[in-house]
């Protein structure tokens, strides 16, 4: 190779090589705290106890700070079958795992069920079905490691829940701007096996949050997060809601693995579900 083409190879590598560098030291894009969408996720199904299926869902908030609302509605359906099938109306920033649970019949084949979001002008949906790589070790535990979801109840020695679909507690009713207590119980088996646990300890208390599930108003929480010891506690908020109308309340117990921890697993949290009748 002649000394001039030699230089040239050598001037073109050199530039392709600060250009990388340059590309590499664009700054990304700062986070978008609002004026995002929400697509909705199938997280995957498991079997219940009963031969029935529990189909999971969560959602993706692109926004980090802004919190969604879409009402039931012709922006937030499921088809076929009724449009409300437990979703929620409002959407908390970011990625939420295993939010709610469709339970279908045992029966229920190669039928979906799909969930319809629309928000700022686009269309989101996701279908859900039985499809066996969908199936998640939602109950069982985590790949086998017998790390179970902790237990949920709306009553002391009451019937119990686990995993994303979770218990659903006795409707209650409520005045607007009079605070309503809420109690709740929730034990977990205190093992920590498997990589999803590595981020957790032996026998670590039980941490519970609430949200707003569904309604048309705002709602306050007294206490919005509570812990409880792994062998069984006891915890009381109170919440207080701004407009008359239906209202879901959601509870959400995790494990030491905690939502983020847990998350691709399905295996590590527990819904509870309040309706609450609120009027002026």
């Amino acid at each position: 190779m002649s000394g001039q083409r030699f230089s040239a190879v050598i001037f073109l590598l050199a530039m392709a090589c600060v250009s990388l560098t340059s590309v590499a030291q664009i700054p990304l894009a700062p986070p978008s705290m609002k004026g995002q969408t929400v697509t909705p996720v199938f997280e995957g199904w498991y079997e219940n106890p009963d031969g029935t299926y529990s189909l999971s869902f969560g959602y993706f908030n692109r926004n980090f700070g802004e919190v969604l609302e879409i009402p039931i509605g012709p922006d937030n359906f499921f088809e076929p079958g009724p449009a409300n099938q437990g979703q929620p109306t409002q959407f908390q920033p970011r990625r939420q795992w295993g939010v709610f649970a469709v339970t279908v019949p045992a029966d229920f084949g190669y039928e979906r069920l799909v969930w319809t979001l629309k928000i700022r002008g686009e269309t989101f949906f996701v279908p859900g079905s039985l499809n066996k790589d969908w199936q998640i070790d939602a109950l069982r535990g985590e790949a086998g490691s017998g790390n179970t979801p902790p237990a949920l109840s709306f009553h002391a020695g009451g019937a119990e829940g686990s995993g994303p679909a979770g218990v659903t507690g006795e409707p209650l009713t409520a005045s607007v701007g009079m605070p309503l207590a809420v109690t709740v119980w929730a034990s977990d088996d205190g093992r920590g096996s498997g990589d999803v646990r590595a981020v957790g300890d032996e026998g670590v208390s039980v941490t519970l949050t609430w949200f707003k599930h569904q309604g048309p108003g705002e709602v306050s929480f007294s206490e919005a997060s509570h812990e409880v010891s792994y062998s069984g506690g006891e915890a009381k908020t109170l919440a207080t809601f701004s407009e008359p109308g239906s209202y879901v309340l959601r509870v959400r117990a995790n494990d030491a693995s905690g939502i983020d921890g847990a998350g691709h697993a399905q295996c590590c949290w527990t819904n509870g579900f309040v309706h609450v009748s609120v009027i002026q």
